[in-house]
């Protein structure tokens, strides 16, 4: 998914306030997902799902991304997606992130999501993995 569709759907997304198990929030985030195709919308709201714990819980991170798939491939199957080799930006700061996340069949609501933070990447590997500032 491009950066500016994904970003797009961010935006849409931080107008509202999405919670797990329930589709609540701005519409405009939903409509935008159902627009997606199936797996990509299941990526998309599980990398939502990422921030908005992370941002939720104890912690000093307040992420404004997350991708599941940046240092290997997620695991996933059709409503699971689960990552040990995905990573959240905080405070243009980027940090590996191993998370679950499992979803309704229609993939528009959270229904379990566990996560753990990891280490810091390094600012010089971050062309290696295709993050940015």
């Amino acid at each position: 998914m491009t950066r500016a569709i994904f970003g797009a759907i961010l935006l849409l997304a931080a107008n509202g306030s999405a919670v797990a198990g329930s589709e609540v929030g701005d519409p405009r985030f939903y409509d935008s997902l159902r627009r997606l195709d199936p797996m990509t919308r299941l990526d998309q709201i599980c990398d939502y799902e990422a921030m908005l714990r992370i941002d939720r819980d104890p912690n000093p991170y307040h992420p404004d991304r997350a991708k599941a798939e940046v240092l290997s491939t997620p695991r996933r199957t059709a409503d699971m997606v689960a990552t040990d080799g995905g990573a959240f930006r905080s405070d243009g700061r980027w940090y590996a992130l191993s998370y679950t996340c499992k979803t309704s069949p229609d993939h528009l609501r959270v229904t379990h999501f566990s996560y753990q933070i990891g280490k810091l990447i390094p600012s010089s590997e971050w062309s290696k993995y295709g993050l940015w500032r």
